[in-house]
């Protein structure tokens, strides 16, 4: 699998990352040794979790796998602090909270360092300048090799990548945000702020939360992420009529490419501009494999464009050119 460097540093990972959101919840550890495995023999270095996935179970299997199947030397890993469970405070940012976080994190996955560590989201109760000195302190110690940041808007990943040039302090490697045929609300501002700052990005749900597959346009599989009661309001916003248009599109081009629509919609975020690495979760190995057969694909000019005509979301004022209005 080709490596990519990651925004504006010497971090190399492969151009299409493996997922954990399911593990140790919805995937077992057979399953996700399977993926692990899959993902490893076809050049995969990318392994990305956070500490919630599973209340820490995705991380604790993780680290078990490492042990016996995949050498940690082999793997680029990313993990994410930041976000809680608490109805009332869904992040908490503090100095505090995020070291001890990253603490738990690397003993739950077994080793003394993670090459990637990213705050999971925004905390408006929190100054920023705190957090980030979090990602400092880290990145110091040795217990991170890069940092970044998840679920940032563009204001926020400005700001916070501005910061982070100033001083001795450790630039920002990458953004982790959800960005698909389905969901491209990242143009509007995030991906300009990261292609300037020189910041990659790392798409989560490149498969607009697997509704790209094609596999709900006759209905919920039983088995799907769809039929799942945790997964169900996660899929659910992808399945109305404007998607289905889009998903029309996906499945017209995968015909006309004799490929499948998997690959079309993973092909397109792939090769964005600014994109470093979609990230890509499944139920099985089997759909893993699939997925990352999508290495010799590229997608013709005249597909990109079609499907950018389909997909392109209502950007006015300011984010278009002033004069032109």
């Amino acid at each position: 699998m080709e490596q990519r460097h990651l925004g504006r540093t010497g971090l190399r990972v492969s151009r299409v990352g493996l997922g954990t959101l399911t593990w140790g919840r919805d995937t077992d550890e057979h399953d996700a040794a399977e993926q692990l495995k899959a993902f490893w023999d076809a050049g995969g270095t990318l392994v990305d979790t956070a500490d919630v996935y599973g209340g820490g179970e995705a991380e604790y299997l993780l680290g078990r796998l490492m042990e016996r199947l995949v050498p940690r030397q082999d793997l680029v890993l990313s993990t994410k602090a930041g976000s809680v469970p608490d109805p009332d405070r869904r992040t908490d940012g503090s100095r505090g909270h995020l070291l001890a976080a990253l603490d738990a994190s690397l003993a739950r996955l077994g080793t003394d360092h993670v090459d990637l560590w990213q705050l999971h989201a925004f905390d408006p109760h929190t100054p920023l300048e705190e957090s980030l000195q979090a990602l400092d302190i880290a990145v110091r110690s040795g217990r991170a090799r890069y940092a970044g940041v998840a679920n940032f808007c563009g204001w926020q990943l400005a700001k916070a990548g501005t910061w982070q040039l100033g001083g001795d302090r450790t630039r920002l490697a990458g953004a982790q945000l959800e960005y698909s045929l389905l969901q491209r609300g990242v143009e509007r501002e995030v991906l300009p702020a990261a292609l300037d700052l020189g910041i990659g990005l790392l798409p989560s749900s490149p498969l607009g939360r697997g509704v790209l597959t094609g596999k709900y346009r006759s209905g919920t599989p039983s088995d799907s992420r769809g039929a799942s009661e945790t997964m169900a309001p996660f899929v659910e916003p992808y399945l109305d009529d404007a998607a289905s248009r889009i998903v029309d599109a996906v499945t017209t081009a995968a015909d006309g490419l004799a490929t499948s629509p998997l690959h079309v919609a993973l092909a397109w975020v792939r090769d964005r501009p600014g994109v470093t690495a979609p990230i890509v979760g499944a139920r099985t190995a089997r759909q893993l494999t699939a997925a990352l057969s999508v290495e010799t694909l590229s997608l013709p000019d005249e597909i990109c464009r079609a499907l950018d005509d389909v997909s392109a979301p209502v950007h006015r004022y300011p984010d278009h050119d002033w004069s032109t209005l």
